[in-house]
């Protein structure tokens, strides 16, 4: 059946309904902000983390993601780490884009506590088994860990409540490859398997994918960084800006204020030095809002596949949406969102836990 000109539209749950997660990253600048912003919500329970290469070597993003989360309050958070490479093809990692230890110039004190004894595969497994019909992915980085699950237990999809992905791009430039973005490009292999997979899920179970379409579009500067501090009682330094000198550090007195910062000048001097001004593409904490329903956001189904072969075109994500290929739409694709609005929620929803994390133990 054509699909061509179906858009749905989705606004905001109030009040969301809370979601339990298991949460796939390669952390990562916006990787670590997706994380913030999920600790910071009430919608939303993270049932475990877990790390694949991308942004940084698999053991980096793991090192990253357990300091990160023990210094957002949550060290209970269960972290387990992927493999240490793509399916088939060698490993990227983008130490330029998010800095040697991939969160910029943040130097994060080191986690008081181990990564999990089970593989992310098996993590992605043994937890859809325990809460069948429960929990929703939400991977932003390489499907990498998704895809060799699904090889332990090809059934995953039908007991997984949604899958969001933040990778893929349409009717917008490429990020790694003119017409491919990051996510995908590092394990095109992986993409296709958990596309194709998940073909098998009901409609209201497909996957929902931000693309670069969209997720460009989340724009962060150091105003909104400046807001968060609003929020927290912190000062305005003037210190993540543009005419500051190249490395300049924060001097905020709370910690995650001076990690966000610091993460923040790396992104966005590498986006200046892009000759895209002195920002940030946050893709990750988009998609983990579309995963609680916290934001506003079009969407229209495609039956998605993905390139492997071409010499020019290798992981390229192609969305058919008129069914062309007479094939069953296996994703839902974000058309656009609102992303003034997204920001306002972001730090409020942000500054308001820093702030309280930040305050002193009662007395009582």
């Amino acid at each position: 059946m054509p699909q061509d000109g179906i858009v749905h539209v989705h606004e905001p749950d109030v009040p969301a309904a809370r979601t339990r997660l298991i949460v796939d990253v390669d952390t990562g600048i916006d990787d670590a902000l997706a994380l913030l912003y999920l600790v910071a919500s009430p919608e939303a329970e993270i049932v475990a983390a877990l790390c694949t290469a991308g942004n940084v070597p698999v053991d980096q993003v793991t090192a990253n993601t357990l300091s990160w989360l023990e210094v957002c309050g949550r060290p209970d958070i269960e972290v387990a780490a992927g493999s240490q490479v793509p399916l088939v093809a060698p490993l990227m990692t983008t130490e330029d884009t998010h800095g040697p230890q991939g969160i910029g110039y943040a130097e994060l004190p080191a986690a008081s506590r181990s990564r999990s004894s089970r593989s992310a595969a098996q993590a992605w497994v043994d937890l859809t088994r325990e809460h069948p019909g429960e929990l929703t992915g939400l991977v932003t980085g390489p499907l990498t860990n998704l895809a060799l699950a699904l090889r332990i237990d090809p059934e995953l999809p039908s007991r997984l409540r949604r899958l969001v992905i933040m990778g893929g791009c349409f009717h917008h430039p490429g990020n790694t490859t003119p017409t491919s973005e990051w996510n995908v490009a590092v394990d095109p292999e992986a993409a296709k398997v958990v596309f194709d997979a998940f073909s098998i899920v009901p409609p209201d179970r497909r996957p929902v994918v931000c693309p670069l379409d969209v997720t460009e579009s989340i724009e962060m500067h150091p105003e909104h960084v400046a807001r968060i501090g609003d929020v927290v009682g912190v000062p305005r330094s003037g210190e993540l800006s543009p005419d500051a000198p190249r490395g300049t550090r924060s001097s905020a007195d709370v910690p995650l204020i001076r990690y966000i910062s610091d993460a923040l000048r790396f992104y966005m001097e590498f986006h200046r030095d892009q000759g895209l001004g002195f920002l940030a593409h946050v893709h990750d904490p988009f998609a983990a809002a579309v995963a609680l329903g916290t934001v506003p956001y079009t969407s229209r189904p495609a039956t998605v596949d993905v390139e492997l072969d071409g010499r020019l075109t290798r992981g390229t994500t192609v969305a058919d949406r008129s069914g062309m290929w007479q094939r069953t739409p296996n994703a839902d694709i974000v058309a656009g969102t609102r992303p003034a609005e997204f920001f306002d929620h972001f730090v409020e929803r942000v500054g308001s836990y820093i702030r309280d994390l930040n305050l002193p133990p009662s007395k009582n």
